[in-house]
């Protein structure tokens, strides 16, 4: 069996000590379960499956995209597994455990330097720039993931299957986020079953 097809079908289970009481019922989806112990390797497998299905991506490309880890070890996992060459741009601001998770898995890094270890803004748009640059060499593919529409089509998945582990008994969707194409793609496939689903996005101040 393809190690791909162990994206997804993750478990789902109920809080019991940690709530409240009368608290409604809490569940938790284990994406941990996933290949490389995070949600983002559903995006990784969108982000490389719809292009291509559609010839934006064709056998002996190479992937490129801009990350601090979690996202380029799911998107080198997806590239090793499908036979493409990935590079990832990325920086010393980032773990080491981080860095070497994704060179383990296949990819290989350019480094953009920080400003003593810190994620500025500046660091980011250097980051995304040297992406960029790489983009236009031959043969390449950018996934681009803060403009890619098929990263958020990539969490349409968890969606479907938190309605149907919860037998359509959800009210509401919590979670953290990042670029929020997770947030943004399981609360899409929610309301497709039940419009008044309500979305919670947690983020840091």
């Amino acid at each position: 069996m393809d190690i791909l097809a162990a994206v997804g079908n993750t478990s789902i289970v109920r809080l019991r000590h940690v709530v409240p009481p009368q608290c409604a019922d809490v569940l938790v989806k284990l994406e941990w379960e996933n290949p490389t112990g995070s949600m983002k390797d559903r995006m990784a497998l969108a982000v490389i499956s719809r292009p291509e299905e559609d010839g934006r991506l064709n056998p002996g490309d190479t992937v490129v995209e801009y990350t601090g880890g979690s996202t380029g070890a799911s998107l080198a996992l997806v590239c090793a597994a499908k036979g493409y060459r990935i590079h990832i741009v990325t920086s010393d601001a980032f773990s080491k455990e981080k860095l070497d998770q994704m060179a383990a898995l296949g990819a290989q890094l350019t480094l953009v330097p920080s400003e003593g270890g810190k994620t500025t803004k500046k660091l980011i748009l250097d980051m995304i720039e040297t992406a960029r640059r790489l983009s236009q060499e031959p043969h390449t593919y950018w996934t681009d993931q803060l403009t890619n529409q098929d990263s958020i089509a990539g969490y349409f998945p968890l969606g479907e299957e938190i309605w149907t582990q919860t037998g359509g008994t959800v009210d509401a969707f919590v979670h953290s986020v990042g670029t929020a194409a997770s947030s943004r793609g399981v609360a899409t496939a929610l309301k497709r079953h039940n419009p008044g689903v309500q979305l919670v996005c947690v983020e840091p101040a």
